[in-house]
């Protein structure tokens, strides 16, 4: 594809487009979105399903020592937000992300909170070096 006819598919975005006031439809998307995500035993279960092939509820539970109602309770929760999609049925249903840039999603999320995590650290280290504090006494 040459850059002009790329330029035609894909024109640059207008200030006004990206600064633009979204919908309040889109935003409570997002929100949603994110709200299925706000839960450490759904990230567990999705880092497991972005890292290899479809599970069982059974597969969940033994990989991550998770009581099997929870574990059914928040697959739930991911596939009414169409996050994960289940295939088959009874015992057979294997659960899947629905998709594959949910990987890349949590990769950013894990290295964003690296960052974070260096800087605490950093500021850890910082707090030792200081050392113990004299007390200043107050006067009475």
């Amino acid at each position: 594809m040459s850059p002009a006819s790329a330029s035609q598919l894909f024109p640059p975005l207008s200030c006004e487009y990206v600064m633009g006031k979204p919908s309040p439809q889109l935003q409570t998307l997002k929100a949603e979105f994110f709200r299925a995500l706000a839960n450490p035993i759904r990230i567990r279960l999705l880092e497991v399903l972005v890292a290899g092939p479809a599970r069982s509820v059974q597969d969940l539970q033994r990989i991550l020592d998770i009581e099997q109602p929870i574990v059914s309770q928040q697959l739930a929760r991911l596939r009414a937000s169409g996050i994960v999609v289940a295939r088959g049925r009874g015992a057979a249903t294997r659960y899947a992300v629905t998709d594959p840039l949910l990987k890349d999603l949590l990769q950013v999320a894990k290295q964003i909170l690296n960052r974070r995590l260096v800087g605490v650290q950093s500021l850890l280290r910082e707090l030792e070096r200081e050392g113990p504090r004299s007390r200043v006494r107050r006067s009475a």
